[in-house]
């Protein structure tokens, strides 16, 4: 699955990929929070969506783990919430009873520069994290699917909350290997080239062009992928690099495929 992602690159370089994005937001990154971004922190993250009303493409800061429109009240949800950072491909379509089969046309792109999956090792206590990225594109989008519930504020009144989900699929023969253990083994982000993440957000989709974009596999030529030190332990690396820079790990075998 996918809960640790890197945006290490200036939010303006979006316009770069969607020239006439609207920000519905004044989106500032903390470059030294942005190299691990934690899934469940459920904090903000720009996200590109089709506004409904103008039809336009827009950019706004959402939560991230999806918070169903039919909440109430979010305590109450606590506990489901880390369920809803991720959205398998399988049931978006397919499985009319699935919450995403209800959102499945409130479409968005989540903008990254990485995201880190940990690998199992024989031999070693600790799972061993990984950094992957795209080789041709420097900042790519995962598709994802958003939310917007009307919550109560601590003065009791209502605020819309703008939340998303990311979209994960079989994985590859690259994050196969990488991805080796644990209760969702074999999974990985939903990866698409820069022609499908555009077609992704179009207003007049068909379901064959959605289920095609569901059932895409990025080959794992395309992907680049390094090993790093522990992401989710606020310990300092040893030789005081940044969290997405390479750390070389002893007995680690390489990955072949």
């Amino acid at each position: 699955m996918c809960y640790d992602i890197s945006f290490t690159i200036n939010v303006k370089q979006l316009a770069d990929y969607f020239p006439n994005l609207v920000f519905d937001d004044q989106i500032k990154i903390d470059f030294n929070n942005a190299t691990h971004i934690m899934g469940h922190a459920y904090g903000l993250h720009p996200i590109i969506y089709r506004n409904r009303e103008a039809g336009n493409l827009h950019c706004k800061l959402m939560e991230w783990g999806c918070i169903p429109y039919y909440v109430k009240e979010l305590k109450a949800f606590t506990k489901q919430r880390p369920s809803m950072l991720n959205a398998r491909s399988e049931r978006i379509l397919a499985d009319s009873k699935s919450y995403w089969n209800k959102i499945r046309n409130r479409r968005c792109l989540i903008p990254m520069t990485g995201f880190y999956e940990h690998r199992k090792v024989a031999g070693l206590t600790k799972k061993v994290p990984y950094l992957i990225s795209l080789k041709e594109q420097p900042m790519f989008f995962l598709p994802g699917l958003y939310s917007v519930a009307k919550l109560a504020d601590e003065h009791g009144e209502l605020q819309e909350i703008w939340t998303f989900t990311i979209i994960t699929r079989k994985a590859n023969k690259l994050m196969a290997q990488i991805h080796n253990d644990g209760d969702n083994t074999g999974r990985m982000p939903l990866m698409l080239p820069q022609e499908l993440s555009h077609q992704w957000l179009k207003d007049d989709l068909t379901d064959e062009a959605y289920q095609g974009i569901l059932d895409y596999e990025i080959p794992s030529e395309a992907l680049n992928y390094h090993t790093v030190y522990t992401i989710r332990s606020p310990k300092p690396r040893p030789d005081a690099k940044a969290k997405n820079e390479l750390y070389v790990w002893e007995k680690v075998p390489e990955i072949t495929w």
